[in-house]
C-alpha cells in the first residue's frame, strides 16, 4: 500500500516545527485515521537520509536532527553549558549503566563518598530520577536514567550506549572497569524485581 503524499507533508510539518521529539501516538493525533504513520515516518527518513539533517529515533520518539558527521559546524552554534564535573559524569556513568543503583552502591563503584552537590547537578539537569525503592533493609532509593538524557545523548534506548569494545576504539578506556558491562540493563523495559518502583 502507497503512503499518502499529503500525510507526509502533514507529518513533516508537525516534526519540524515541534519543540520536542513526537512520538508516533502524538503524530497519529494530529493526522487523518487512515494514516498509515509508520510508512510516512519511514518515507521521511529516506528522504532526509542524505540531507544535512535526518529525521531520527531518540527515546522511542521522532525528531529532526542535524546529520552526524556535519556536527562539527554547528559547533559555535550550541548553546554553551556548564560543564559538569568529574565525579557528576562518573556519577551520571555509573548510574546508566548500572540502573537502578541505590546511592551507597555509587559511592562502593567510585570508590570515594558521593556529595549532595553532584546529584543535585544532575537532577536540576533532568538526566536522572529516583525508580524506586530496594526491597532491602532500610529500602533505600535506586536511581535512573531519564527520557531528557536519551533525548540529549541522541540515543533510542538505554542499549544504544557504547559498550567497552566501542569505548576502547575511540581511546576512551584502556582497561575495563571491573564488571562496568556486565549488568547493563534495558531501561524502563525490564525493571529489576528486587525495586518497589515509584509512580508516574
Amino acid at each position: 500500500m502507497s503512503v499518502n503524499p499529503d500525510h507526509v507533508r502533514m507529518a513533516e510539518a508537525l516534526l519540524f516545527a515541534a519543540k520536542a521529539p513526537l512520538s508516533e501516538v502524538d503524530i497519529a493525533a494530529r493526522l487523518p485515521e487512515d494514516a498509515d504513520i509508520m510508512g510516512v515516518l519511514e518515507v521521511i527518513q529516506r528522504h532526509y537520509e542524505h540531507k544535512g539533517f535526518n529525521l531520527v529515533k531518540v527515546a522511542g520518539k521522532w525528531t529532526f536532527l542535524t546529520a552526524s558527521d556535519l556536527s562539527w559546524l554547528l559547533q559555535d552554534e550550541k548553546e554553551k553549558t556548564r560543564k559538569l564535573s568529574r565525579a557528576a559524569l562518573e556519577t551520571l556513568a555509573i548510574i546508566a549503566y548500572h540502573q537502578p543503583i541505590t546511592r551507597s552502591e555509587i559511592e562502593e563503584i567510585r570508590g570515594v563518598g558521593l556529595s549532595r552537590g553532584v546529584m543535585d547537578v544532575l537532577f536540576d539537569a533532568g538526566w536522572i530520577r529516583p525508580r524506586g525503592r530496594r526491597r532491602t533493609p532500610g529500602k533505600p532509593v535506586t536511581y535512573g536514567i531519564t527520557e531528557e538524557f536519551l533525548i540529549h545523548f541522541g540515543l533510542d534506548d538505554i542499549r544504544d550506549l557504547p559498550g567497552f569494545d566501542e569505548l576502547r576504539a575511540a581511546g576512551l578506556l584502556t582497561t575495563e572497569p571491573s564488571g562496568l558491562f556486565d549488568d547493563l540493563v534495558g531501561g524502563e523495559s525490564e525493571p529489576r524485581r528486587d525495586i518497589e518502583e515509584e509512580e508516574d
